[in-house]
């Protein structure tokens, strides 16, 4: 029985209205469901589906038919598999960036509650005793040793700034807040005793390099020199030191390198320590600390990782923190950048990386920037002073700041998404969906006349439940912008007497949802006259989260460890489910930049100054693959799998959903070969398949590569970075049949040559 063309079925009544149709093409008959499910030549309903799904009773049998004979008139795009960055946490400061000192502008450091004021701001802890916890479990996880919390929390009390410690006695080390040169807090210290002065602990890249360079900001009254040594206890012997002369009366940069002895361990954190040579004042405004094989301040491990998975395009800076943030103060020298609180996520954001930095960063790795613009707290006229630093002749106003900021040619930058998220009250001035077409038609009309030649992004809503927005967006703006976006976060608060495996299926349903509901934004749009309807995934990762127990004599059965999140290969599994709906509609999803690149959501982590990734880092990689190949459609027999429902946002989208338990899409390159994605979505063991080919004569060999867990909460961790990482094998095919083994918790990509 034919169930779905799309593989899903979301209610009864879908199922009676589409039930059976028949699509004539090139003189057959197609028996398929869902008709919205199709390949598109010029944006409209094609002949045939990309997947077609036959439901039948074995759960560990399926058939795989690839149609070669049946080719889509559009390709992958080549943003299918992009990423998102953001300032938050330890992503883009002390993630993508090589600067390895914390709080390194000695900034007044504040603590996020969770909460938000109603316009949407963030409320900071004021309670001394909650920031001092918060501070000694971050500084834990940073290297401190535990002796050191106590002078830690003392040295703060004293105010000398969040994460720096005194070197010496309280009575030989006095220090006060101070100003420099650019406005921003310095820290002045007042040593009475020669060696004394201010440390940090940290952990170095040892394992990968052993030379370090720092820079030191700093004045003084009355000390010509400053040693900056490199310490594994808290003696006053440095494994390795440097004293900087030339400090004096005016503001100066001290720089010198260090190099860590072969004798020190590298999984041993160090002290990082700045001393006076001789009584006296000195004031710092900032110390950086970079391993010396940075590629232009960023991180050499995640540019490389980035730039081996051929990412494709990177969106930047935010997210909830662009509602706040004001490109101006990111460029220019970095001592008169300021430092200030991030409104968004808590702590200080100190404008090392801005939109210079940025698109050196987007160069190393070879991908497309996107840059998402504050339509918050910012101005039209801001946003078009933006585009035109970015896109602007030298000639221009911000041409020529940015010529003066070492960039004498445009940075050609594209792509250009107005606000993030402003229908959420968690979003610095929000709006209602009247207000953001008031506020789109502004920006769009001021960045448009900065260069009409940018493709400009609206801020749609997430479709599981913003059709009001959307419908609004649409409707009062359908002609001022290129694509709608949207950001499926799904997930919501789970009842930790739920079964993991039933949160893992129902996150493998929940990209059928989405196909069924872009499919209804793409009409919606047509329906608004917008001829070529568009849409990109901006922001995307499971988010589910352990709720409150609704029922205390159930057992508990969910819990941090088995919950199946981003950093596991449930991520990895439902980014490529989130691949395969996107590319069965056509033309309309043209990007997807998943959350996000270090540590947040999913991506790589960087933890001890060490770079690793999660599946889904090698999930996005290996379907990068496919990138502007042609689709051809694939017919699946295969059992169907009902969704639980126990996502929240599930039980709110649906009233029933059921799909097939294997998945598929096809591509064929221009070379003739045929790729194929594929997943079991099952949990209850392998599924036999059998893989057949129609309009392609395959090579006697296939490569297969495969990523797979054991549980939909496995992943790589510090001490195990390697746990789940791609294998490859080579298949050998039998009259052109191929016989492969597909296990739960796993994606694979085949690679079959033609004969």
């Amino acid at each position: 029985m034919f169930v779905l063309a799309t593989g899903i079925g979301c209610s009864k009544h879908c199922l009676m209205r589409n039930r059976i149709s028949c699509i004539p093409f090139g003189g057959v008959s197609l028996a398929v469901g869902f008709c919205f499910n199709m390949a598109a030549a010029d944006d409209q309903p094609g002949a045939f589906p990309l997947r077609k799904w036959t439901e039948t009773p074995e759960p560990t049998i399926a058939v795989l038919t690839i149609r070669a004979d049946l080719k889509a008139p559009h390709r992958v795009p080549k943003f299918i598999t992009g990423k998102f960055a953001e300032h938050l946490g330890w992503n883009i400061n002390n993630g993508m960036c090589a600067q390895i000192l914390r709080n390194p502008t000695f900034a007044d450091y504040p603590f996020w509650t969770g909460q938000m004021t109603p316009d949407g701001l963030t409320k900071f802890h004021v309670d001394e005793a909650r920031i001092t916890e918060e501070m000694r479990r971050l500084a834990t996880r940073f290297g401190w040793p535990d002796r050191q919390l106590d002078n830690l929390s003392q040295s703060r009390s004293d105010t000398l700034a969040c994460f720096w410690s005194r070197i010496g006695s309280r009575e030989n080390v006095d220090v006060s807040p101070d100003t420099a040169q650019g406005g921003n807090r310095a820290q002045r210290v007042h040593v009475k005793r020669a060696g004394c002065g201010i440390a940090q602990w940290t952990w170095l890249p040892l394992h990968r390099i052993r030379n370090y360079e720092f820079e030191i900001y700093a004045r003084s009254p009355d000390i010509p020199a400053l040693r900056v040594g490199l310490s594994t206890d808290e003696s006053d012997e440095d494994v390795v030191n440097a004293v900087v002369a030339g400090l004096g009366a005016d503001w100066r940069k001290l720089r010198g390198t260090l190099r860590v002895p072969e004798t020190v361990p590298d999984d041993k954190p160090m002290r990082f320590s700045v001393r006076a040579e001789s009584p006296g004042q000195f004031v710092i405004g900032h110390a950086f600390l970079y391993p010396t094989d940075h590629v232009n301040g960023a991180d050499p491990d995640v540019i490389r990782l980035l730039k081996d998975s051929r990412l494709p395009i990177l969106r930047w800076p935010g997210g909830n923190f662009v509602s706040t943030y004001h490109w101006e103060d990111g460029i220019g020298p970095v001592e008169l950048r300021p430092t200030l609180p991030n409104f968004a996520w808590g702590g200080v954001e100190p404008n090392l990386f801005g939109t210079d930095e940025f698109i050196e960063f987007c160069r190393a790795i070879s991908c497309e920037p996107m840059i998402c613009i504050n339509a918050g707290s910012g101005t039209p006229e801001e946003a078009a002073r933006w585009v035109e630093y970015c896109n602007g002749d030298a000639n221009t106003p911000m041409g020529q700041l940015r010529a003066a900021n070492g960039h004498p040619e445009p940075f050609k930058v594209m792509h250009w998404e107005i606000g993030n998220e402003l229908w959420g009250r968690w979003q610095y001035r929000w709006t209602t969906a009247a207000g953001y077409v008031d506020r789109l038609k502004r920006f769009a009309r001021a960045m448009r006349a900065a260069d009409p030649k940018i493709r400009l992004y609206a801020c749609g809503a997430p479709v599981f439940w913003g059709k009001d927005w959307n419908d609004t967006l649409v409707n009062g703006a359908p002609n001022l912008f290129d694509a709608t976006t949207d950001h499926p976060l799904i997930g919501g608060n789970v009842d930790p007497a739920t079964d993991p495996l039933d949160v893992y299926i129902d996150f493998m349903a929940v990209p059928e949802v989405l196909e069924r509901k872009w499919t209804e934004l793409r009409d919606t749009m047509q329906r608004a006259g917008i001829a070529r309807p568009r849409l990109a995934v901006t922001e995307l990762q499971v988010f589910a989260h352990l709720g409150a127990r609704s029922d205390n004599d159930q057992p508990v059965r969910l819990n941090r460890q088995n919950l199946p999140d981003q950093d596991s290969i449930t991520e990895a599994v439902y980014d490529i489910l989130v691949y395969h709906a996107a590319l069965r509609l056509g033309s309309l999803v043209e990007m997807v930049t998943h959350s996000a690149t270090v540590n947040h959501g999913g991506g790589l982590r960087k933890e001890r100054e060490r770079v690793y990734a999660n599946p889904c880092h090698y999930s996005q990689s290996m379907f990068a693959s496919l990138a502007g190949a042609t689709p051809i459609a694939v017919e699946i027999q295969c059992a169907a799998q009902k969704a639980p429902r126990v996502l929240p946002d599930l039980q709110r989208a649906v009233p029933e959903c059921s799909f097939g338990i294997v998945d598929a899409f096809a591509a064929k390159t221009d070379d003739g070969n045929v790729l194929v994605s594929m997943v079991n979505r099952g949990v209850s063991g392998p599924v036999r398949l059998q893989v057949r080919f129609k309009g392609f004569s395959p090579g006697q060999h296939a490569t297969l590569k495969r990523l797979e867990g054991t549980t939909p909460s496995s992943g790589n961790t510090l001490d195990e970075p390697g746990s789940i990482v791609p294998t490859d094998s080579v298949q050998t095919l039998k009259d052109d049949l191929l016989e492969l083994e597909l296990r739960p918790f796993a994606v694979y990509l085949l690679h079959v040559p033609p004969r």
